[in-house]
């Protein structure tokens, strides 16, 4: 067995010794990536590290009002409350992850102090929060007019059901590739609208919302988390990358995987992007309505992720 796991390894590395590499180069989840991505190249043309990329491209949506799923101005939890959760990992496998998180504007960076600055990889609620105060970090209220008005306008009936692409419609995932090769990740995100007070998604989970290989390649996630904890769905497309296939079709087979799972997925969306040491991207989505953004040397686009229906 160990045998074979090393001849894929090498299998893979040779097919990436072969291939002409596209970097630096960064991907993120739906279109408030374009402006997130705008900020990480910044880093990467002056050959930064694919992590400060990934860290201050995730930043410019958690400090943005208008993007409703993610940081500032995000939707609140059934109860009124911003919660919010985040992790980031680099090209050594260290990771750092907050969930449960009120009142600090960037999760991202207070994650990115848990994975430097503690023997740990998760801190949650009031721990993350007095950890995020002795690190300097500003206590915030996060839950902008608009959203309160929202979130008041929800309570006349309370009723929970997720829209997909609009109530999925919950994170940023970001992947960068550098110049010198190195890959890193980050995920952020508010939640679910509406959700249980409590509740964690795949956000904040390292193999689930994120996994980076430097190896082989990374990959995020959108859409309901509980699906894609479920099938650990970041680490699965990384690991059907390390069996050869192409970022595009191992989300393409994460997805199928967890459809397969699912008696029925009218109301379920799930979408997966992934990079690889190449530079090669893609995505993948169970319904259509996800896309993605791109910025690399020939210039920055939005694209349609490929969908199952």
């Amino acid at each position: 067995m160990l045998g074979g796991g090393f001849q894929y390894a090498s299998a893979f590395a040779g097919s990436l010794g072969a291939a002409k590499r596209n970097r630096p180069v960064v991907i993120s989840t739906w279109n408030h990536g374009i402006p997130a991505n705008a900020a990480a190249w910044e880093i990467l043309k002056k050959k930064g590290t694919a992590l400060d990329a990934v860290e201050a491209g995730v930043r410019v949506p958690e400090a943005d009002p208008e993007v409703r799923t993610v940081g500032y101005g995000g939707y609140p939890d059934r109860e009124g409350h911003v919660t919010l959760d985040a992790c980031i990992m680099d090209k050594d496998s260290n990771c750092g992850a907050v969930a449960f998180l009120e009142h600090i504007k960037h999760p991202i960076s207070v994650a990115r102090k848990v994975m430097e600055d503690t023997p740990h990889v998760m801190l949650v609620g009031e721990g993350a929060l007095q950890f995020a105060l002795e690190k300097g970090f500003k206590k915030e209220n996060l839950l902008t007019p608009q959203s309160e008005k929202d979130w008041k306008n929800w309570l006349k009936e309370s009723k929970y059901k997720p829209v997909i692409n609009i109530e999925n419609h919950d994170t940023i995932g970001m992947l960068a590739l550098d110049a010198n090769g190195d890959l890193a990740g980050a995920c952020t995100t508010s939640g679910a609208a509406y959700k249980m007070h409590g509740r964690v998604g795949d956000s904040p989970i390292i193999g689930a919302g994120l996994f980076v290989d430097n190896e082989v390649g990374a990959a995020t996630a959108t859409g309901l988390g509980e699906a894609v904890i479920r099938m650990v769905g970041s680490h699965l497309v990384v690991e059907l990358m390390r069996q050869g296939n192409s970022p595009e079709q191992a989300c393409k087979l994460a997805v199928e995987r967890i459809i397969a799972k699912h008696k029925d997925v009218k109301d379920l969306q799930v979408g997966f992007i992934a990079l690889n040491k190449n530079g090669e991207y893609g995505g993948y989505c169970i319904h259509k309505g996800f896309n993605y953004a791109v910025q690399d040397k020939s210039g920055v686009k939005l694209l349609d992720g490929k969908s199952k229906f």
